[in-house]
């Protein structure tokens, strides 16, 4: 919605937080949930980002914000110079809003080798610094989310993987044969104990470019409705396949660049790599989710890739197939 849809009382308020008009709201496009944001210029020069729920917002968004408030008020002193900064979180009639630090447009794409390079290193600080910090029993551990997936019970419920296969058009005798020939790969890894042994940092469980700014060497991160605690290469894993998605350089370069900063352990890489490829497999090939426009193919973007890093980490063939889901 435009600015001027947001209800009266709700901008009157957001002008009361800062003691200065709203000189000029800039609607705010892309990620995958449909939420009210805008990046704000006020009258006396500051900035300031607005991101709400509302009445007509759908649950999964509702329950995104409230959680990222909740991080925001017990969590932001460890997030400091990770996050932006926390202005004010306020409620008014079905209104819930969140008011933080703007950070300027989107860093990435497109994600040049430098830019790559600097973010996996700045990412590396971060878990880095919050390994061993005490954080709150709310968030989740390895043992609680880990178990989430499962290759057998994602065989299933894809038709004993038709339903993936067949995300690969003509091509899909070939994807079949080659999930089948996977599978005894993942199950392994996914048995392995690497990623339920410590060190543990926070994680925030969603890196990908919507939700990081570089803005003056500082890395900036935000949306943190997935953060949970568990081992770092679990976190770079997935951000590392997001930049290759987006026109950037191969995940194993990105997690070079990040053991610069913060040691890899191989095994806990190889079951990640299990563990994300199962993630969106079983999500790949599901329908279109209304209240989560453009997610379906973005996941299936993620999948192809994971399933080429998947085939060179492990020495299988090749995943032709995959090109129709790059498309």
């Amino acid at each position: 919605m435009p600015w001027r849809r947001v209800p009266g009382a709700v901008r009157g308020q957001v002008e009361a937080a800062f003691g200065a008009p709203v000189r000029r709201a800039a609607r705010i496009w892309g990620g995958y949930s449909p939420t009210p944001t805008f990046r704000l210029a006020l009258a006396d020069g500051r900035r300031a980002f607005f991101k709400a729920t509302h009445g007509e917002t759908n649950e999964f968004a509702t329950n995104a914000l409230a959680l990222e408030v909740k991080v925001y008020a017990e969590l932001g002193s460890l997030l400091a110079g990770w996050a932006p900064r926390c202005y004010v979180a306020f409620r008014h009639d079905d209104w819930h809003v969140l008011l933080l630090e703007d950070l300027g447009p989107k860093s990435a794409p497109p994600w040049t080798p430098a830019l790559a390079r600097s973010t996996a290193r700045a990412l590396g600080r971060f878990h880095r610094a919050t390994i061993g910090a005490p954080l709150p029993p709310w968030l989740t551990r390895p043992e609680q989310r880990l178990p989430a997936e499962d290759w057998q019970r994602t065989v299933q419920e894809s038709q004993q993987l038709r339903a993936i296969a067949a995300l690969a058009g003509e091509a899909t005798p070939e994807a079949f044969a080659w999930l089948s020939d996977v599978g005894p790969h993942i199950e392994a890894t996914m048995r392995h104990p690497a990623l339920m042994a410590e060190p543990f940092a926070l994680l925030h469980g969603d890196l990908r470019s919507d939700n990081l700014r570089i803005a003056r060497q500082r890395l900036s991160l935000f949306d943190w409705p997935a953060i949970t605690v568990g081992r770092p290469e679990w976190d770079m894993v997935a951000f590392a396949q997001t930049v290759t998605v987006e026109g950037g350089p191969q995940p194993e370069t990105i997690l070079a660049w990040y053991g610069e900063t913060f040691p890899v352990d191989a095994g806990a890489v190889d079951g990640a790599l299990a563990w994300w490829f199962t993630f969106f497999a079983d999500c790949a090939w599901r329908p279109e989710l209304p209240e989560l426009p453009r997610l379906r193919k973005f996941q299936q973007q993620q999948l192809a890739v994971l399933a080429q890093w998947a085939a060179r980490r492990w020495a299988l063939p090749e995943p032709e197939w995959v090109e129709q889901l790059l498309k």
